[in-house]
């Protein structure tokens, strides 16, 4: 995200699963009568919600089970203030023996909720979907849960994100919890898996998702468009435009399919900053490696959110960026490319907890301040990060230091983007090249993403192969670069200063 200025899957997206029978039922709780006794107990305690601990958001996400993939089905009214009709389907394993299974959804009603088949039983506490199947799932045990519900596109009370309304229609802001105000999941991006999206809209409407287009079927006055990844995602990467869209399509690297979704009226104008994305992604892969997905563009939404948004192989921007003449050519595609970098930094390596957080920011505004210093020579990477170091301070005062951001106030999920974590973090990676030196950097900047695709890395990760591709050790660096009171002093700049807030005046 960058604040504006203002498992084995079946190929039908279901997984490969084994049914369960009544026989394997009474099997299973045989040879764990024991565990399912303990489950049994537990069962008739009143349902409460869970989270998988993390820092910042500890009631996201829930443990237990293993998400291999998700399959969304929605039907939209032609009304972006009515709810969407919705069957979300999830395949995966049980990790631990469970006599019921959360879910996060906080902002739909709920019709019916189904295990295997067989009808469960279900209750909300909190912003969990709390479901008791018929029997006790084993662990190790594949499983399917299917869930009829509605998904409002009318923003929560006190909540950002989830769906966004735009001028013709609806796109997504999942990040950073907030993919379980449109559809049932496990909402944390340490889940990572597999989507399956089909969007029912009237004639004269796009649908677009995140991967590649499989089926569009018309049938009488509405059109069903089928998309699916080729990547594991998670949650708050999930994209759904539904509009009076033109869908754009041109070449990347190597045939790369680049498709952009904008609106119909606007392709004209729009076409300039678009046809720019396929020299980006060169421009990239000559840093960091090979592009990491199947497809990539730009959604292009008429709305107003105050940021941009790297959903993962189609980036959501603000019409605004593009049109609004104040903002200069080498700045709009400097943030182009920050959105291009996190399908990297961020997607394709996810972090482990919202603490990694600066791992996605400070490389992606990294690759942002490189770009914008090639194609604007008085914007130096060096001076950014001048200025950023005599900030930092205050921004490590203001919202933590990079590797430990403060928690976001409830119901506003962007409170984790702070400064420290975009300038605040790239300030980490400039010491870090100035430490190890640029030989070791570059190396480190190519074998991250690739040692870590399609997965999850936490900073412990990042920290280890530093320390291995430098031959140094690095634990101290890192130690006092990310989660210190007050920034360390520059390594080869001993002359950068913080600068002191400026001193109040009486009124």
């Amino acid at each position: 995200m960058l604040l504006s200025p203002r498992a084995q899957v079946h190929p039908d997206g279901a997984g490969t699963r084994r049914p369960r029978t009544a026989r394997s039922r009474r099997l299973a709780s045989a040879l764990l009568a024991s565990a399912v006794s303990v489950c049994l107990v537990a069962a008739g305690a009143p349902p409460t919600p869970l989270g998988v601990g993390d820092r910042l958001f500890p009631h996201l996400g829930n443990p237990g089970y293993d998400v291999a993939s998700y399959d969304l089905a929605l039907t939209y009214s032609g009304s972006n203030t009515e709810p969407l009709q919705a069957v979300t389907t999830i395949d995966g394993w049980t990790t631990d023996t469970l006599d019921r299974i959360n879910l996060d959804f906080a902002h739909g009603d709920v019709r019916s909720v189904e295990v295997d088949g067989e009808a469960a039983e279900f209750a909300t506490v909190g912003e969990d979907l709390v479901i008791t199947p018929a029997d006790p799932l084993p662990r190790g045990d594949w499983m399917r849960v299917t869930v009829r519900h509605t998904s409002d596109p009318v923003s929560a009370e006190g909540r950002d994100g989830g769906w966004l309304r735009t001028a013709d229609g609806l796109a997504m802001a999942n990040q950073a919890d907030a993919a379980h105000l449109v559809f049932p999941c496990n909402d944390h991006p340490s889940d990572k898996a597999m989507f399956t999206v089909r969007v029912t809209a009237p004639n004269g409407y796009t649908a677009v998702a995140n991967g590649l287009p499989t089926d569009v079927d018309r049938a009488g006055g509405a059109t069903t468009w089928t998309y699916r990844t080729l990547h594991p995602m998670a949650t708050e990467l999930a994209q759904v435009s539904i509009g009076r869209s033109a869908v754009l399509h041109r070449e990347g690297p190597r045939g790369l399919p680049v498709r952009d979704v904008v609106p119909a009226k606007d392709r004209e104008a729009l076409e300039p900053w678009l046809k720019k994305t396929p020299d980006q992604i060169t421009w990239m892969e000559n840093k960091v490696g090979r592009y990491p997905f199947e497809t990539y563009g730009l959604l292009v939404a008429d709305t107003v959110t105050g940021f941009e948004l790297e959903t993962q192989t189609l980036s959501l921007f603000e019409k605004g960026l593009f049109t609004e003449p104040a903002y200069p050519t080498w700045y709009v595609e400097s943030i182009m490319v920050h959105e291009l970098a996190h399908q990297w930094f961020g997607n394709s390596v996810s972090p482990r907890t919202w603490s990694d957080l600066w791992l996605n920011e400070g490389h992606a505004t990294w690759y942002e301040a490189l770009y914008a210093q090639e194609k604007k020579a008085d914007r130096t990477l060096e001076a950014r990060m001048k200025a950023a170091y005599g900030a930092s301070d205050r921004w490590r005062t203001a919202g933590g230091p990079p590797g430990a951001p403060k928690p976001p106030a409830p119901g506003q999920k962007i409170g984790i983007f702070r400064a420290n974590v975009y300038d605040g973090a790239a300030l980490v990676l400039f010491a870090l090249r100035a430490e190890i030196g640029e030989k070791a950097f570059d190396r480190l900047e190519r074998t991250w993403p690739a040692e870590h695709r399609d997965a999850t890395a936490s900073t412990a990760d990042f920290v280890r192969l530093a320390t291995e591709i430098s031959g140094r050790d690095l634990g101290s660096f890192f130690q006092h670069w990310l989660y210190d009171e007050k920034t360390p002093p520059m390594p080869g700049h001993p002359e950068w200063k913080p600068v002191a807030p400026a001193a109040r005046t009486a009124e």
